[in-house]
């Protein structure tokens, strides 16, 4: 049996209009590729390489002076207060998130319901995006803004310390002390939240209200399922910009210790601190990715079920024809060679 030749397609050059768009397109890209390198792969390198240095600026030069991982080991055998801020940050952050990503939720569908007034009320609640940011924030929280002053915390962390270590108590009552500073926080995830809201097919809310859906079976069968890329997407810009606050501690104590005056610290141990700070709001992103990473629901995995076992028939298919291939040959080539005889019918050989 005669081999099929696959014709090879034949190429085909860009013209001058393609070209042209293509070069247009890497202008308008130059200035993103420009700002990457210069304002963060530079920078990212420059503070790994100040980690393995104690770096003494003087009037006439910069001294770089070889500790290797002593920045590090300083930070965790002398500085006491750095590994208890880590430990709240984190601790913080994983109950702070889950806070804000469902509040934005819960803000975001009654914002897409049919309300008087729906455009003033989305720009008040994205409102403190914009005012509540630098100096506005520290101004407030140092008046007291951002608590709430009905709340008594110190009867909260009492009762979380009943079923919980002191630590984590006093983790949760600073939550609620600072639960309007964190629902400040709400107001880009609600945006979000609410552009995927709207491009949810209404067709299928209607196809399940015929069904006799209710609207609690419509929001885990149908809304909860269409923006959970979207929950990941928040969950993950949520962490950024709480790591990223003004009003972190871990951030004030990496900017104190990198204008300090002392000789044990400097930009080479603030620059060690901040890359072990990094490393942990990494691990914490990875963590919320595991979570709510896109997993496939039970129809996609009947569906991948079914076409595995589609392609395991092809493949048997396929094996069984080259068998049948081989054996008509070696059929063919002993016929030719007169090893066997074949039976005509009439007795005869």
């Amino acid at each position: 049996m005669a081999k099929t030749i696959k014709e090879k397609k034949p190429k085909i050059k860009p013209g001058k209009l393609e070209k042209r768009e293509a070069r247009m397109g890497y202008v308008f890209v130059a200035p993103w590729l420009i700002g990457v390198v210069l304002f963060l792969l530079y920078p990212l390198g420059q503070s790994f390489r100040y980690v393995w240095y104690n770096i003494r600026i003087t009037p006439v030069k910069t001294n770089f002076i070889w500790v290797g991982t002593g920045n590090f080991t300083q930070i965790w055998l002398e500085n006491a207060e750095f590994p208890q801020q880590l430990v709240t940050y984190i601790w913080q952050t994983i109950v702070e998130v889950p806070i804000i990503v469902v509040f934005a939720l819960m803000i975001a569908i009654m914002l897409n319901g049919k309300i008087k007034m729906r455009g003033f009320f989305r720009l008040i609640f994205f409102l403190p995006v914009i005012i509540v940011s630098g100096p506005v924030m520290n101004m407030l929280v140092s008046e007291g803004a951002s608590t709430i002053p009905s709340m008594n915390v110190q009867t909260i962390i009492s009762a979380f310390n009943t079923f919980l270590p002191l630590k984590a108590a006093q983790g949760v009552g600073e939550i609620f002390s600072n639960m309007i500073m964190i629902l400040w926080y709400s107001g880009v995830q609600i945006l979000i939240f609410l552009s995927a809201l709207q491009k949810v097919d209404p067709a299928l809310y209607e196809a399940a209200k015929i069904d006799g859906g209710s609207g609690w079976e419509c929001f885990w069968k149908i809304t909860l399922p269409t923006i959970k890329p979207m929950i990941l997407l928040n969950a993950v810009y949520t962490v950024i910009f709480l790591s990223g606050n003004e009003q972190n501690q871990l951030i004030n104590m990496i900017e104190n210790a990198m204008f300090s005056g002392t000789k044990e610290k400097g930009y080479g141990y603030a620059s060690a601190m901040a890359w072990m700070y990094a490393v942990v709001v990494t691990l914490i992103v990875l963590l919320f990715f595991l979570l709510l990473g896109s997993k496939k629901d039970s129809y996609d995995r009947m569906a991948d079920r079914r076409k595995k076992a589609l392609k395991k028939e092809e493949r048997l298919h396929r094996k069984i024809q080259r068998r049948n291939r081989r054996n008509a040959g070696k059929r063919e080539r002993a016929l030719s060679s007169g090893k066997y005889k074949t039976y005509d019918g009439s007795g005869d050989y």
